[in-house]
Parts: structure tokens; sequence; C-alpha cells
């Protein structure tokens, strides 16, 4: 019987990368659908007081924040430190409630502003004077659902 031999070197085929932009550009894709970026840019520090409960929201794009606290550290020589009310990026009055509530019912559909949740994250040392004000606003604005947002006290032993 007679061997049959190949002449030269035997050379592994080469790897087809003809798929790989595909892959990439599905997982970049997938990674910009899936995060969410944060919507404003807090300007007051908050300290939250802890709860013994916490509810669960059930929409968060049904919710609008208004932040109370002592202004950041970069804008303490423009604002000093008393706490200040923050909506959306910037500091407003509590007479300006009115407006911010108006414009945020706006953006969402009319079947779901009933539905809509005003949530204040007011920082541990904030007078309640300051709240108490915020909160006389928002029932003038027919604003009825509040939430207050704490962190998770540590349960006692």
């Amino acid at each position: 019987m007679g061997r049959f031999r190949k002449s030269g070197k035997k050379q592994a085929p080469a790897i087809s990368t003809a798929s790989l932009p595909d892959i990439v550009f599905m997982l970049l894709f997938f990674f910009m659908i899936s995060t969410s970026f944060r919507q404003t840019d807090k300007l007051v520090q908050v300290k939250l007081p802890g709860a013994t409960e916490n509810v669960k929201l059930e929409r968060k794009d049904l919710t609008s924040y208004i932040y109370v606290g002592s202004p950041i550290p970069s804008k303490q020589a423009q604002y000093g430190t008393d706490s200040r009310i923050q909506l959306n990026d910037s500091y407003k009055t509590v007479n300006e409630i009115r407006d911010f509530i108006a414009a945020e019912r706006e953006s969402i559909s009319e079947g779901e502003r009933e539905a809509m949740t005003v949530a204040i994250k007011a920082d541990e040392n904030v007078r309640m004077g300051i709240i108490t004000d915020i909160k006389q606003e928002l029932r003038r604005c027919s604003a009825l659902k509040i939430m207050y947002v704490a962190r998770q006290r540590e349960a006692a032993n």
C-alpha cells in the first residue's frame, strides 16, 4: 500500500471575526436600555432619617422629588447654610412648588395623573416648619399623595 503524504506544513484555519461587531453592538444596546441615569443633580446635602417601616414605590416614573437640606459645600458661599428646597436642578421657594407640580402633571399622561406621588427627601436636621410649609402648599395644589423618603433603621436586638 502506498502512503499519501501532504507536502508543506499544516496550518490552523483563521478564526472568523465577522460576527464580532454584531455581538458588541448587542451588548452595547443591552446596557444602554437597562441603565437608568440620574435625572437631577443634588444641590442639597441630605442625610435621611431612619425608619422602621419602608414601602416600596410602585412606579418611580410617576414620582416627583422635593429635596430639602443645606446647600452642598460648593454652593454654601453663595446661598449660606440655611435649609433650601431643591426642585429639579435649582433652588426654589415654597411659593414655586405650585408651578413645579403643574409642570410635573403636564409631563405625564392624563390617565396617570391620579397616581402621581410627591416624595420628600429631607435631611434629618431640617426644621419641621419648612416641611409643614411644603405640605400645605402641596395641599393647595391638590397633590395629596406624599411619601417621605427614609433609610432603613437598624433593627434593635
